[in-house]
């Protein structure tokens, strides 16, 4: 979002409140419900007109995708009420575009990038050293927001990178040995801390074995200091001195491996730069050379960091002096604390109930109506554009969300104090009979599974499956504008502290629905990142 004032930032935010406030009745609202209480009835009459014999490709055309009314499927079958209309046209509007300005690339195989085209297991476009233990769909993100904290890395002159919420450590090994950046991965479970070293020393075997064949040449591109790994726990709510005290003085570390120079020759060997000082007692003969930055620039990073932690992360760049940028891919909305909901049940301390993870911003707080609901939030992280394939294709899959709030007519019942339990998912479920699906789900919240269903009233509800699914598409229209807000709130947050921020949709969004990047910097950022987020 290059060029997008301020001013014209908060009078987004502004404007989406204003929409939420007319329709989150149906972002609040559990699709689990939907009969018990009566969802289809709380749309305006002249909605329910307009949907209720709309056929799924007619809703993906009409609601999700707003195709070109010279296609089939988007022709409308009715006059549409204005509200609706309205609706439809604000939820497209003001939405962050979730594709780059001028995007040529199309998602091919129900959702696959381009670079999967010839191989659905291996991106063409990631070498293979780093595709070993990695699913495409992390293949894709660790090779885009890899170019992208290159990128800012060049901008800024910063080559430390701290990899937050690092896993089993694919990106911050991309990030390392990949690209040539000195990396710190965090992680809180020393399981993953653990795996993600074991799996560094396979890269490294991997990189003695190709040298071999080479003559002692390193592969080009390819850099011969690892990741180092620190297992901690980043507490959302501490002040960016107690990270930095972890970074410094981690309780359980695993060193990343370097490659043994003396196993290749000098020739493309890329030294990676100098490394900053750290403690005590850390100099020149450890292996690799000690990577706790102090008293130098870093960059932050974190690729899907749940909740809480983005938003952490984002306070840590604004108020520790030691960091230079960070690029933050968000996801898990409904984990964020909130004023009306200061601490969530998990893991780890409670966060500090005087800095919520939402609103962030002094100006989206003082919006009337920007208050976000455990379930608008857990919306916005819903994958609009796979449900919309499904709407294209009339799966058979659309059938699950009337059998669960069938169920819920059978579960309240049975005992009408049980409501919204978690079913879990029930492996293949458009494959079976209504009575299939019960027996299974009753016994998995506690009752007779062989409790007798009445068929009758059950076979009306299961009629209404078109109207379980115009109401859920409804809904999912309204999660980009949920998220937009959200992201909108962060922005504006970097902004008023005095910061340089962009927004830039980096993933293909049907392979990764949280696609959008947040990059922030203490210099100014230009246009430069448009490139990383438009190459391919």
């Amino acid at each position: 979002m290059v060029g997008f004032s301020l001013e014209a930032q908060k009078r987004l935010a502004a404007d989406i409140t204003r929409v939420l406030s007319l329709y989150g009745f149906i972002a609040d609202a559990y699709i689990i419900e939907f009969f018990t209480d009566n969802l289809w009835g709380s749309l305006p009459p002249s909605w329910q007109a307009a949907l209720a014999d709309l056929q799924p490709p007619q809703l993906a055309a009409l609601l999700l995708e707003n195709r070109h009314a010279s296609e089939e499927e988007a022709r409308y079958s009715s006059v549409w009420p204005l509200s609706l209309l309205a609706f439809k046209a604000s939820a497209h509007t003001l939405a962050f575009p979730r594709r780059p300005s001028g995007w040529a690339g199309k998602s091919k195989e129900a959702g696959r990038p381009e670079e999967f085209r010839d191989n659905q297991c291996q991106s063409s476009r990631l070498p293979p050293l780093f595709r070993k233990h990695v699913k495409p769909k992390k293949q894709h993100e660790i090779r885009r927001l890899g170019q992208m904290v290159k990128r800012l890395s060049e901008l800024t002159g910063c080559r430390q990178v701290v990899d937050v919420g690092a896993g089993q450590g694919h990106l911050s090994r991309f990030l390392a040995f990949g690209l040539g950046l000195s990396v710190t991965a965090i992680e809180g479970d020393p399981r993953l801390v653990a795996q993600a070293a074991k799996f560094d020393q396979e890269l490294v075997q991997a990189l003695r074995k190709e040298g071999a064949k080479r003559g002692g040449q390193v592969p080009s591109g390819i850099s011969l200091e690892g990741p180092r790994h620190v297992a901690g726990w980043v507490d959302p709510g501490a002040p960016w001195t107690e990270f930095w005290q972890l970074l410094q003085h981690p309780e359980v570390e695993e060193r990343g491996p370097a490659v043994d120079r003396g196993s290749f020759g000098t020739a493309g060997v890329d030294p990676g730069g100098e490394d900053l000082p750290g403690p005590p007692g850390c100099g020149a003969s450890s292996a690799p050379a000690c990577h706790t930055p102090r008293g130098r620039q870093l960059l932050l990073t974190g690729l899907h960091a749940c909740g809480d932690l983005s938003v952490a992360l984002l306070r840590h760049f604004a108020r520790c002096p030691h960091v230079a940028g960070i690029t933050s891919v968000a996801c898990c909305y409904m984990k964020l604390t909130t004023a009306e909901a200061p601490v969530l049940p998990g893991p780890g301390p409670p966060p500090c109930p005087t800095a919520p993870g939402y609103p962030l911003s002094a100006w989206v707080s003082g919006l009337p109506g920007h208050r976000l609901s455990y379930k608008a939030r857990e919306g916005a992280c819903h994958a609009l554009e796979d449900y919309a394939w499904r709407l294209k294709g009339h799966s058979a899959a659309l059938r699950t969300h009337c059998f669960r709030a069938a169920l819920e007519t059978v579960i309240r019942a049975a005992d009408p104090a049980k409501k919204r339990l978690g079913v879990q998912t029930i492996a293949k479920a458009h494959r079976l009979t209504f009575g299939e699906y019960a027996r299974l789900g009753l016994e998995r919240v506690g009752l007779d599974p062989d409790a007798r269903l009445e068929p009758g009233p059950l076979q009306a509800l299961l009629a209404q499956e078109g109207k379980v699914v115009a109401f859920f598409s409804l809904a999912l229209l309204l999660a980009p504008l949920v998220e937009t807000l959200l992201l909108l709130d962060r922005m504006i947050f970097l902004q008023e502290e005095g910061f340089h921020c962009q927004l830039l949709p980096l993933f293909d969004p049907a392979f990764s629905p949280r696609n959008l990047v947040l990059v922030a910097a203490k210099t100014p950022l230009g246009s430069a990142l448009l490139d990383v987020a438009a190459e391919d």
